[in-house]
């Protein structure tokens, strides 16, 4: 009888997942403010003890966007279309690529950054990853106003950007944004299982981002590449991270061509990919802190 009436007090149970997709919309919720902490934590501790602090944020795209623009346009003399300045395409592209990139990066070692915590206190693991993919979102929204303000600047001040405009189909930009950072969260929460028992893969990662970098049209259009090198096209054009820097030159410059076919495309991939990475992460988490 005791022990009938003490389990009736519990507010929470607290079990292990049976479910293979399992992203409790209702407990997450319940831990939104742990979730926000997170979000705070990733953002502040990065530059607390920096010189420069959140002018990283601006200087990474600038100094890249120069130097890809001094190497690629004007030392190999790629093209980017005309009426659009190489810097803005190359900032577009870095743009969208920083954000897909760092919550890959930031997601990839979940279970080895997070150990202590996770082998001492219950909350729901996914909320790790998931302060990952909204605090870099912020930094991406920074980044984003610093293309913003360089488009104005070419559009009034200079006569480059003759054919660069945003065009109708930027409404579906939000949606893009979640394409990413889905696709980056479910890769991300792949490596970090993975890398529970093969430690080398935390050695790859970065490597092989700077590669997936390369091979994503981030500092070249795809239609450049695909008259180049027709026979290896099709690797870069089934990367479904190359889809979507295209749609976003698209739709913020009005360089290249739009389909809603890849547009579809890019959302598919970065869905399934986000539900394996969530199956994995689950199946994970139940064994994990044997093995770290």
């Amino acid at each position: 009888m005791n022990t009938k009436r003490a389990s009736q007090d519990w507010l929470y149970t607290i079990s292990p997942k049976r479910k293979l997709i399992d992203l409790n919309f209702k407990e997450i919720w319940r831990y939104r403010d742990l979730l926000f902490l997170f979000v705070k934590r990733d953002i502040i501790t990065v530059y607390k003890q920096t010189i420069l602090g959140p002018l990283w944020f601006f200087i990474q795209p600038l100094f890249t966007s120069i130097i890809f623009t001094l190497i690629f346009n004007k030392l190999a003399a790629i093209p980017t279309g005309e009426g659009v300045p190489a810097f803005l395409f190359n900032l577009a592209g870095i743009t969208s690529w920083n954000y897909f990139s760092t919550c890959l990066t930031g997601t990839s070692n979940t279970f080895k950054a997070n150990q202590g915590v996770f082998g001492k206190v219950y909350f729901p693991r996914v909320i790790t990853p998931l302060s990952v993919v909204f605090s870099n979102l912020l930094k991406f929204g920074i980044q984003l106003l610093v293309l913003v303000v360089f488009y104005i600047y070419y559009v009034f001040f200079t006569d480059e950007a003759e054919n660069a405009a945003p065009q109708t189909v930027i409404l579906l930009l939000p949606f893009l944004i979640l394409f990413m950072g889905l696709f980056g969260l479910g890769l991300g929460m792949i490596l970090s299982s993975l890398t529970t028992k093969y430690r080398d893969l935390t050695f790859l990662v970065s490597f092989g981002v700077q590669l997936l970098m390369y091979g994503s049209a981030v500092m070249y259009p795809l239609s450049y590449f695909k008259t180049r090198l027709p026979e290896y096209s099709w690797i870069v054009e089934y990367n479904p991270m190359t889809t979507i820097i295209e749609l976003f030159r698209y739709m913020t410059l009005g360089v290249g061509n739009f389909s809603f076919y890849n547009f579809l495309y890019a959302g598919v991939i970065s869905i399934i990919l986000f539900l394996l990475g969530l199956i994995i992460f689950n199946k994970t988490e139940k064994s994990f802190i044997d093995t770290v």
